[in-house]
């Protein structure tokens, strides 16, 4: 992502000023005279909130993390590059590996999941999803998708898949077959692109912004962003000079309420505290 669009996401989540009505050009000139101007009311951008740093935990710095998520006390990864993407169960305290399959060498991995005893992973570019037994990481086959994978998360009853656009993608469990979308937007209207990495927390979908510092809490039926986490704090204690070492990877503890974030080659991943989640 270019740096506009970076510039047009801070713009966005600040709070919009009034605008004025223009005045009705029908009616005579005297009931002209007679109305006045009313202030629209204005439009207000969802609330920006600071994260609040719980723990900090090692990270290997050489995982190119595309995918993360909590499961029965263990993290799983799935991380990118040709010829170097793998899918990882992660020890939390240390960051030891503590298993770990390859993703095949042509292909770039991307957005992880769980459904059922499955873990499904997404392709950047191959269109392809693949299954793995959540036990054993053995294949379990796979499904084909047109469009590219970026982030993928499970909702309620539906996967849910990102792919670079402002719009979500609901696919079937089963069939990998796209159900629905959803388009998210600013309160004004304005939809965001470069959506990435998902975590779908009661109701709401968090959803990272490809090469931004910021992860959106979007309302999973209506596609309105309702907060902006803004973890800038957390870039900069890491302070990366590799360009793609950016923010990449939420994974949420429901039973613990517990969120956990980190990057792309970050060398911590941090439990971090957001009001309102």
């Amino acid at each position: 992502m270019k740096r506009p669009l970076l510039l047009l996401l801070i713009a966005a989540f600040a709070f919009h000023g009034c605008a004025l009505a223009e005045p009705d050009a029908r009616g005579t000139a005297s009931t002209q005279a007679a109305e006045t101007t009313e202030a629209a009311a204005p439009v207000q951008a969802p609330p920006v909130v600071a994260p609040t740093i719980v723990a900090r935990f090692p990270h290997d710095p050489g995982a190119f993390t595309q995918g993360l998520l909590w499961h029965d006390g263990t993290l799983y990864e799935s991380t990118g590059q040709l010829e170097q993407s793998t899918i990882r169960k992660v020890r939390l305290e240390d960051g030891k590996v503590l298993q770990s399959v390859a993703i095949p060498p042509q292909e770039f991995g991307e957005g992880l999941t769980l459904w059922k005893d499955e873990l499904v992973s997404l392709t950047w570019q191959a269109g392809v999803a693949h299954r793995w037994a959540l036990k054993d990481f053995r294949p379990k086959g796979n499904f084909r998708y047109d469009g590219e994978g970026w982030g993928l998360t499970t909702g309620d009853d539906a996967l849910i898949m990102s792919d670079g656009s402002p719009i979500l993608r609901f696919m079937d469990p089963s069939s990998f077959t796209e159900r629905g979308t959803l388009l998210v937007h600013m309160p004004d209207g304005r939809a965001i692109p470069q959506l990435n990495e998902l975590e779908y927390v009661n109701g709401s979908i968090l959803a990272n912004v490809w090469q931004t510092p910021f992860i959106l809490k979007i309302d999973a039926k209506t596609g309105l962003i309702t907060q902006v986490i803004d973890c800038r704090a957390l870039v900069a204690e890491v302070a990366e000079t590799d360009r793609d070492a950016v923010l990449n990877g939420i994974a949420w503890d429901a039973k613990g309420k517990r969120l956990f974030v980190t990057g792309k080659l970050w060398p911590t991943l941090f439990e971090i505290s957001v009001p309102g989640l």
